[in-house]
């Protein structure tokens, strides 16, 4: 379980994560939602590990983040940023086996090679794993970003606006991809999203933030009220429930 204690990250006077007490549970999908400039990529850096906390405690399985080495909190923790910074002449199989760092300190052994052929597989990635990633497309490059992150084998999987530009096709079949992450390894994966509709119908836990405080957390069932997501963006929605899941279908 990742438990966040009276987070604060501030820029001087500038408040942007105000004191934010919550528990993620194990297991599944989170989703972290909220308008733009409500700290949800902040606080996910700061579990990261990314920025410093301002104040407060976040602990990953009863590790504190800030304290842990960071080769043991890498093997439980990994997260995907916004901005990766990888270099274009890379192929997918040596982006993938990034991945593997935690444990193999640069010398891949036959274990971490099956696992990066795992995660390759597992993406669907196959095909490409010796193309170079300036020769893929906006949505192969984010699968391949997405093997790494999973080869590198943790718990706890963070993902900052996996879905940024990704079309609605490859955007769905990035959220199905993470849903059977979820599943099939048995992977805590935690999302900052800004469509509350894949936040709805791919989640089992949603976090809402405003304004760097958070403002709503529950089951897909108890966010996704017109109540609720008036309180989070401050606009007026009509619901409807679709194949048991509660998705936004109207703004006024």
């Amino acid at each position: 379980m990742i438990e966040i204690s009276n987070v604060r990250k501030n820029y001087g006077d500038t408040i942007v994560v105000r004191d934010v007490s919550l528990q993620i549970p194990r297991k599944g999908i989170t989703s972290i939602i909220g308008p733009n400039g409500a700290g949800k990529s902040t606080l996910l850096s700061m579990i990261s590990r990314l920025l410093p906390l301002s104040a407060g405690t976040v602990t990953v399985d009863g590790l504190d983040v800030t304290t842990t080495p960071s080769d043991v909190l890498a093997k439980r923790l990994s997260i995907l940023r916004q901005d990766n910074r990888v270099g274009s002449r890379l192929t997918v199989r040596d982006l993938v086996e990034f991945g593997r760092y935690p444990y193999s300190k640069g010398r891949l052994t036959a274990e971490d090679r099956a696992q990066a052929a795992r995660a390759i597989g597992f993406l669907g990635l196959e095909a490409l794993a010796d193309r170079f990633l300036d020769e893929l497309s906006g949505g192969q490059r984010q699968r391949a970003y997405v093997a790494m992150v999973l080869c590198q084998d943790t718990d706890y999987v963070l993902f900052d606006e996996p879905l940024n530009n990704l079309d609605m096709k490859h955007a769905v079949g990035m959220m199905k991809l993470l849903r059977e992450a979820a599943d099939a390894l048995s992977k805590t994966v935690v999302l900052v999203l800004h469509d509350i509709n894949f936040a709805s119908c791919y989640s089992d836990y949603i976090v809402a933030m405003r304004d760097g405080t958070v403002v709503r957390h529950g089951s897909p069932q108890e966010i996704m009220t017109s109540e609720a997501i008036r309180e989070i963006y401050d606009m007026e929605v009509e619901i409807q429930e679709t194949q048991g899941r509660r998705i936004s279908i109207y703004y006024t």
